[in-house]
């Protein structure tokens, strides 16, 4: 069971977009980043494991050398090996006119764009040059979000999934050379949030259902009844198996995945439900990776809604 805690005031109400929020843990201050995006601006805040706000501030996008600033699209926190990066993407992105969907595994950061092509980063351990190092090119309509974990140097493990407005999941394996393990179909409607752990893949869908699948093969291990709206946002806390689910219902509920030791299938239990009255929710994460805390941002609320366990 989780409670509601201290909420963290915003200078400025999210955007109605998916995954608007993206939450960093710092363990040592016991502080909590939190970054949101509204319409030109990104806000960044800094909150205590209480809730006090620390400090808030605005980032600001800049078409190259011009004065103008794109509407922002994404906002999130890369975390690698070495360095921990704020990538955001804009109406007029990175080398596309639209960018949308970021992720991260080992030196790679992931940026998905409005034509399906997916961009891959390579991210040196210091310094600003960062180079493009390859384009995966498998989906035909814009990108809507991509998801990564590490893959621990296991050959042919699953660690990067791509998902687009037509409800297509690519899995694919990262390295020198990356490589498409396997194509999820889309069941009609788009997959605005997708998730990697343990080698399933968990996608919600503008139907409201959540679909758990096995990376390797797409194979489906569940389908769930998760929302009556569209998905807005999910989140896995992977210490604890643990998945957070948010949508235009005002609902956002947790589910705790597991793996059946005897048959190999994953396995679902409804843990919690929150309801956030009268808000279209835009953004859920955890706080922390065992899921013992999480976040939520809606529509027109000016306000971080924070929940821990009881």
């Amino acid at each position: 069971m989780y409670r509601r805690e201290q909420p963290v005031p915003t200078q400025a109400c999210p955007a109605a977009l998916y995954n608007n929020l993206c939450v960093l843990s710092l363990p040592a201050p016991r502080l909590t980043q939190f970054a949101l995006v509204h319409g030109l601006n990104v806000q960044l805040l800094s909150a205590t494991s209480d809730g006090l706000p620390v400090s808030q501030r605005q980032l600001h996008a800049k078409e190259g050398a011009g004065l103008s600033f794109p509407l922002i699209t994404q906002a999130y926190w890369c975390v690698l090996p070495f360095r921990v990066l704020l990538v955001l993407t804009s109406q007029r992105g990175i080398q596309a006119l639209f960018a949308r969907g970021i992720a991260a595994s080992g030196h790679y950061i992931f940026v998905g764009t409005w034509s399906g092509r997916v961009l891959v980063f390579d991210v040196p351990a210091k310094g600003p040059n960062i180079v493009l190092s390859e384009e995966l090119d498998e989906h035909r309509v814009p990108i809507t979000d991509i998801a990564a974990e590490p893959a621990q140097g296991q050959d042919c493990v699953a660690d990067v999934v791509t998902a687009d407005d037509s409800g297509l999941l690519c899995v694919w394996k990262s390295g020198p050379e990356f490589k498409l393990l396997t194509r999820i179909s889309g069941f009609g409607s788009p997959c605005p949030s997708v998730r990697l752990w343990q080698g399933t893949v968990a996608a919600g869908y503008g139907d409201g259902q959540i679909r758990v699948f096995e990376a390797s093969s797409g194979a489906l291990h569940v389908q769930i009844n998760a929302h009556a709206r569209g998905v807005s946002a999910l989140d896995l806390a992977p210490e604890a198996g643990k998945l957070l689910s948010g949508a235009e219902d005002s609902f956002v509920h947790i589910w705790k995945l597991s793996r059946n030791p005897d048959s190999g299938c994953i396995e679902v239990e409804h843990c919690h439900a929150e309801c956030v009255t009268d808000t279209q929710v835009c953004g859920a994460r955890f706080c922390d990776p065992r899921g013992s805390s999480f976040a939520v941002t809606g529509y027109d609320l000016p306000e971080i809604l924070r929940y821990s366990c009881v």
